[in-house]
């Protein structure tokens, strides 16, 4: 157990983040990932592994129907394993999308080689995370992915002791707990 000194002025972002199953199907790269996403100062809110049925693919991925991509995406995305966190920290959504990188693998390898993405990436639908590209689009993907949380509630009661650091990261469930009823 590691107790983080967070202190943060602004009240916490979240965004959901999507290890897709090109880079879970790696164990050594899943935990790349893992520890990449720690030393960026993100809060580790909640962390599940899951499995999609092509039903919950095409569900999440309904507003790209009738997109070229469309299938490709719906197949990949319920081929394997996959793994979803909601992240925390000022500034999420921006933060986590610069740590990814472009969508495209090798815009990603050419303009910012140290991100996700360009390091482990294979292409522009393997392309190995996802991740919110707004607050509307986390809220909604959040509870996508994680329905019994709830964001309002989260706001009230965690997101006050994160903010102030009082959390720290337990290494079992590989997520950060509130240190304040300990």
């Amino acid at each position: 157990m590691v107790v983080k000194t967070l202190r943060c002025a602004r009240v916490l972002q979240l965004t959901l983040a999507v290890i897709k199953p090109d880079a879970v199907a790696h164990p050594l790269i899943v935990e790349a990932l893992h520890q990449n996403i720690l030393e960026n100062n993100f809060v580790i809110v909640r962390k599940k592994d899951l499995m999609w049925k092509r039903s919950d693919s095409e569900k999440f991925y309904a507003e790209h129907e009738g997109r070229f991509f469309y299938q490709r995406l719906v197949e990949f995305m319920s081929s394997g394993p996959m793994r979803a966190y909601i992240l925390a920290r000022e500034d999420a959504i921006t933060h986590w999308r610069e740590l990814m990188g472009p969508t495209k693998v090798y815009r990603a390898r050419y303009t910012t080689p140290n991100s996700m993405r360009a390091q482990y990436g294979l292409t522009d639908t393997r392309n190995t995370t996802h991740g919110s590209d707004s607050e509307e689009s986390a809220k909604r993907e959040i509870a996508f992915f994680f329905p019994e949380f709830s964001i309002e509630q989260w706001l009230q009661k965690e997101e006050p002791c994160f903010r102030v650091g009082q959390m720290e990261y337990d290494q079992q469930k590989q997520i950060h707990t509130s240190t304040k009823d300990i």
